[in-house]
């Protein structure tokens, strides 16, 4: 064996050792679990939550600002931790603040609407701010947790927890410390049962790729001046993953997509057996390997329809959409056998992807991301669909189909640093879709 093929064949190794790695989580440099309310600690599924009734993340005047209190009744549906306390805010506002590192955090606050110290759900009504950025405005969390059982009854699924979780995603910068200001509304008050806080890799979503506009000639970017709240995080095909199953170590919760599949074409959901090999430009921190493992396709009759996922956002916002890919279907091998056709909102996104030819083979995953705005009709405020399909292209050599395994879609905020929209109407005559 000559010295330059030996060297050829060393250095060609070298590269594809270097452009794969193995799934391993991602360590957090910042991890908070504040569970609101209460007076102890308590250790469930290997995350502890501090009780911050004596805690250093609280403003001296605690006692005088908020009381704790607990739901008067607990659905059976709702966990324990955090959900079996809450702190209620009086008349002014409260800040927590975190001292974190430099750089992009999760913040997820944790809800259950229920009856506190005799105050109905109803009652609560309060605004909510982070470092700037106005999160929730006269927010009512017994409406959004209505409006989430509404829209799982409306699909004909069993009703849903009263308790949710919102998540928003805030840039650190050179403050070193993440505040959560709750004020209450005039004659109302605020609650929170608990406040997750960690941290994320530098570039998972601020500044991770360029995105494609849907029907703009260009748009905002996300950048680290942006504040994000995930609206959805679905895997296609498959069981939910809860955050405490979540392997990238962020606690990622990953919903099941089926109550968002429009009309009666669910595809078909073919699952792979294998590891995924993930790479440099999708890394292990991306998405589960579950997530990759499952898929949701269209099948023997894909050019009779197309593939397509209703999902309510509020109007008014620019929204950065991400779709996960990964080739699992063994058959599909080359490329230029499978091409499809990405529609957002009843526009083309993408006219022609051949996944094959981005990827190595099967098992190898990635994701594209595009930028579009919602709108409602007159500009007005509210629910709208946005709608996201799939069609086979007829230019395929071999197969007419079509596959997404996971899609995120995160709201972005204005250019006034606000993420802040009505609460949803659930009258009969304003359907809560828009």
């Amino acid at each position: 064996m000559s010295l330059t093929f030996t060297l050829s064949y060393f250095f060609l190794l070298l590269l594809f050792a270097s452009s794969t790695t193995t799934a391993q989580p991602y360590n957090a440099t910042d991890h908070f679990f504040l569970d609101c309310g209460s007076p102890s600690s308590n250790t469930i599924n290997d995350r502890t939550w501090d009780g911050d009734e004596n805690s250093k993340f609280v403003p001296s005047n605690i006692t005088t600002t908020s009381f704790s209190s607990k739901p008067e009744y607990q659905d059976s549906s709702v966990d324990q931790t955090p959900y079996s306390t809450a702190r209620i805010f009086n008349t002014c506002s409260f800040t927590y603040t975190f001292p974190v590192s430099e750089g992009p955090k999760f913040l997820r606050l944790y809800f259950y609407p229920a009856t506190y110290d005799g105050r109905n759900p109803d009652q609560f009504y309060f605004s909510l701010s982070s470092n700037g950025y106005s999160l929730l405005t006269n927010f009512s969390a017994f409406l959004a947790s209505s409006y989430l059982a509404k829209i799982r009854k409306d699909a004909g699924f069993s009703r849903s927890s009263p308790s949710f979780v919102k998540e928003f995603i805030i840039y650190v910068k050179d403050t070193q410390s993440l505040t959560v200001t709750f004020t209450p509304s005039p004659n109302s008050y605020a609650f929170i049962n608990g406040i997750e806080i960690v941290s994320m890799p530098e570039n998972l979503y601020f500044n991770s790729k360029t995105p494609k506009f849907v029907d703009l000639s260009t748009g905002p970017f996300v950048t680290n001046d942006k504040a994000l709240e995930n609206i959805y995080r679905l895997k296609m095909g498959g069981r939910s993953i809860p955050a405490t199953k979540d392997t990238t170590g962020m606690y990622r919760s990953w919903d099941t997509d089926d109550i968002y599949i429009y009309g009666a074409a669910f595809g078909f959901t073919p699952q792979y057996n294998k590891s995924i090999t993930y790479t440099t430009e999708t890394p292990n921190y991306t998405a589960p390997e579950e997530v990759y493992q499952n898929q949701r396709s269209m099948g023997k009759l894909s050019d009779t329809y197309n593939l397509t996922w209703i999902l309510p956002v509020d109007s008014g916002f620019f929204y950065s959409l991400r779709l996960h890919f990964c080739n699992i279907i063994p058959q599909y091998n080359k490329s230029g056998q499978v091409l499809f056709k990405i529609f957002i909102n009843n526009q083309t996104a993408d006219e022609e992807v051949d996944l094959l030819r981005l990827t190595q083979a099967s098992g190898y995953p990635l994701y594209k991301d595009y930028i579009v705005f919602v709108n409602g009709p007159d500009d007005s405020r509210g629910k709208q669909d946005l709608w996201v399909a799939m069609h086979p292209d007829t230019k395929s050599e071999l197969y007419l189909d079509a596959y997404l395994n996971g899609l995120e879609a995160f709201k972005l905020s204005t250019a006034d640093r606000s993420l802040a929209s009505p609460n949803p109407k659930l009258s009969s005559t304003t359907p809560p879709t828009g």
